[in-house]
């Protein structure tokens, strides 16, 4: 193993522990002494990577929000009609955020109460806007899709939001349903 690839591996691994600690049950518990400590590195290995403790959990972050849009690019890409699109793209996000609760934590929960984060869920929005926009093939109007797009995505995060923080209680399956009904009339709203 090389020295950047040793590199690599301990960013990677902090970045693992970051999740855990930014997306954990109880709300963000995250310090340099910890992630540290939860990772089996020294302080060293931590200020090689990131400047201080903001730069690291903006990083956890825009992990988090990469892996998230790659699942749903990845999952609509070899759909063929509105329906499976829309079921691929719900089942892949409720796969990534819900399955994975710590990842759901991070990236709808934790700009939510970490101030390192502050603008960063409006920041990564347009491209969530912009996946929600190109599926929608029945809204002809350029403005029309542009509104129900964000209009969709909005709705979804308060969803995703209630389900990952217990205050909507229904079942995965019911969860997944109901997301892809949103999606599907959200689609249709451009014939009506």
């Amino acid at each position: 193993m090389t020295l950047e690839d040793r590199r690599e591996a301990r960013r990677a691994a902090l970045l693992r522990v970051g999740i855990s600690l930014l997306g954990g049950p109880c709300g963000p518990a995250v310090n340099v002494r910890a992630v540290c400590r939860t990772a089996s590195l020294t302080e060293r290995y931590f200020y090689e990577s990131f400047t201080d403790r903001d730069e690291f959990v903006r990083s956890v972050y825009a992990t988090v929000g990469d892996e998230a849009q790659a699942a749903l690019l990845g999952a609509v890409a070899s759909t063929r009609t509105a329906r499976e699109r829309a079921e691929a793209a719900v089942e892949a996000f409720v796969e990534l955020m819900v399955d994975n609760p710590e990842r759901g934590r991070v990236l709808l929960l934790a700009p939510l109460s970490e101030p390192a984060l502050s603008r960063r869920g409006m920041d990564l929005m347009p491209g969530f806007v912009g996946l929600v926009h190109d599926q929608l093939s029945a809204v002809d109007d350029e403005v029309e899709k542009q509104l129900v797009a964000i209009g969709v995505v909005g709705a979804l995060t308060t969803l995703f939001i209630g389900y990952l923080d217990g205050t909507v209680a229904a079942s995965r399956e019911q969860f997944v349903a109901h997301c892809v009904t949103l999606v599907m009339e959200a689609n249709r709203s451009g014939h009506e």
